[in-house]
């Protein structure tokens, strides 16, 4: 699949079949995601997959705020992905100072590339995705293991795609570009 091809038809997909995700297909979508860029190639992103039905329901029922669209994702997904990102390495210098008046915000600027690297890198195996931004970190971290030095950026609900939904309108290149 071209790159402007995969960019284009990527959608956020919110139901999935029953199929499981091949281990070898995860292996590869996380090795291209690998190549997302980070500050001074950091490369702060992991990636737990949880594939385990009633942990994955664990999530989806007490760690999303309430919110019953999320829950409803996740117990349909083949799998969740648990985004995390190790602390206190992108946007620093090695003495623990900020490069960048963003200070610790970059984290979450490298760990958003390398979401959607992910999730491009599913489309171009056929699977589905959708990033989740409403989640309780802290009950994530009490529902599973997160590596010590790590924190929750994003949650990726994946899958076989049980639908095909339309590209929304997307907004014309002339409100989005300016010229000095």
């Amino acid at each position: 699949m071209e790159a402007l091809e995969c960019i284009k038809t990527r959608r956020s997909i919110r139901q999935f079949t029953d199929e499981k995700i091949p281990h070898a297909v995860m292996e590869e979508i996380v090795s291209a995601a690998a190549y997302a860029p980070s500050w001074k190639n950091t490369q702060i992103s992991r990636y737990i997959v949880v594939e385990d039905v009633d942990k994955k329901s664990e999530l989806a029922r007490n760690c999303v705020m309430g919110f019953e669209k999320n829950t409803e994702t996740i117990e349909g997904a083949a799998a969740l992905v648990v985004v995390t990102m190790v602390k206190n390495r992108s946007g620093f210098e090695r003495d623990g100072s900020y490069s960048t008046s963003k200070e610790d915000r970059w984290e979450m600027f490298d760990a958003g590339i390398a979401t959607q690297t992910f999730c491009l890198a599913a489309h171009t195996q056929g699977i589905g995705s959708v990033i989740l931004g409403i989640f309780d970190e802290k009950k994530i971290a009490e529902t599973i293991e997160i590596p010590e030095g790590q924190q929750v950026a994003a949650l990726i609900a994946i899958g076989y795609p049980a639908q095909s939904p339309e590209a929304p309108k997307r907004k014309e290149t002339e409100v989005l570009l300016s010229y000095i």
